[in-house]
């Protein structure tokens, strides 16, 4: 796939997700029974729900969206990166731009979407949250009835198992032993949840996402045996 895919046909994305609300305590009651049902399959019998309810991000019933940055290459000969975050407190309004986004983004016939872990975090993620919020899934990411070659969804970590699907390979690491430079220099994904709810610092996260998605472009275009993105080359815009 990878020899006749042009970069610039190419949207970088990845987001960020926390608990939907910021502790056990402050869950609807039918919704503490719902994680604890839930939590019992990955907790330790030491463990209460409670005390794992940090978890609660990473599952789309039990969390939200705060930010989907995007990243484009513009330009080549050096490559012009731009960088786009959908972010703030209230995920609706977020994924409503982000669809008008991708649906224009989509039109073009040869369009397709990067993530790492994508196609069991991201993509899924951003879908599952579209319908609790009575939003449209845009059809790039609705996979239903749709024949292998006409999934237009790209894998980084998908793409290093070479089909070997015994392990996971973090970004960190793989970026690590490829030499691109480590999105994870400030915080990382088990931060977000105390930095959003506790410090409230979602500028912080918005700047984490992004670096994220630079890093994703960076390990593809190794794969595609591409130039990296210079410094100079990104541009960031964002939306709140």
């Amino acid at each position: 796939m990878l020899e006749s895919t042009r970069p610039e046909d190419i949207m970088f994305l990845d987001i960020e997700t926390v608990p939907a609300v910021p502790s056990y305590e402050l869950l609807d009651p039918s919704f503490q029974i719902l994680w604890d049902k839930k939590s019992v399959h990955f907790r330790s019998e030491e463990k209460s729900a409670a005390d794992v309810y940090d978890r609660a991000g990473i599952f789309a019933e039990f969390g939200k969206i705060i930010c989907i940055s995007v990243g484009f290459i513009r330009e080549k000969n050096p490559f012009i990166f731009r960088l786009k975050s959908f972010y703030g407190d209230d995920e609706k309004t977020l994924l409503s731009e982000f669809s008008v986004m991708i649906s224009k983004f989509s039109k073009n016939k040869d369009s397709l979407l990067c993530a790492h872990n994508g196609k069991e975090f991201d993509y899924p993620y951003i879908a599952r949250r579209m319908i609790i919020n009575n939003l449209p899934v845009p059809e790039i990411l609705d996979n239903a009835g749709k024949k292998p070659w006409e999934i237009k969804l790209l894998d980084t970590m998908d793409l290093w198992k070479f089909g070997d699907y015994k392990s996971y390979t973090s970004l960190d690491l793989l970026t690590a032993i490829l030499g691109i430079s480590s999105p994870k220099d400030d915080i990382d994904g088990s931060m977000v949840s105390k930095i959003y709810w506790e410090e409230q610092d979602l500028q912080r996260i918005v700047r984490y996402c992004e670096k994220d998605v630079l890093a994703v472009a960076q390990v593809l275009l190794r794969f595609m045996r591409l130039p990296e993105i210079e410094e100079a080359g990104v541009e960031s815009v964002t939306f709140t």
